[in-house]
């Protein structure tokens, strides 16, 4: 089986949710409903390719997501998401 992954996260529940930016909301409208995202913004990653926390709603959009698998992601760690994500 090839990997197709660089890294494996583990998400976890935020103390406090993330400010998730308008652009990643809007890219995510219509991909999952209003009940899954209420639920992913109060969950964050340690991001491999960052070296910092982000928002869980952040990696999901981010160009290196894979697939989330049982509480992890699979990361191919090959790009950053944009600049204007990161708040």
């Amino acid at each position: 089986m090839p990997s197709d992954f660089k890294f494996v996260v583990k998400v976890k529940d935020a103390a406090a949710p993330k400010r998730v930016p308008k652009e990643v909301s809007a890219q995510l409208k219509g991909v999952a409903s209003a009940k899954s995202v209420a639920r992913m913004k109060k969950e964050s990653v340690d991001c491999p390719v960052l070296d910092r926390e982000v928002a869980f709603l952040v990696c999901f959009a981010c160009p290196s997501f894979v697939r989330r698998v049982t509480g992890e992601v699979n990361c191919a760690g090959t790009q950053a998401p944009p600049k204007e994500w990161l708040l």
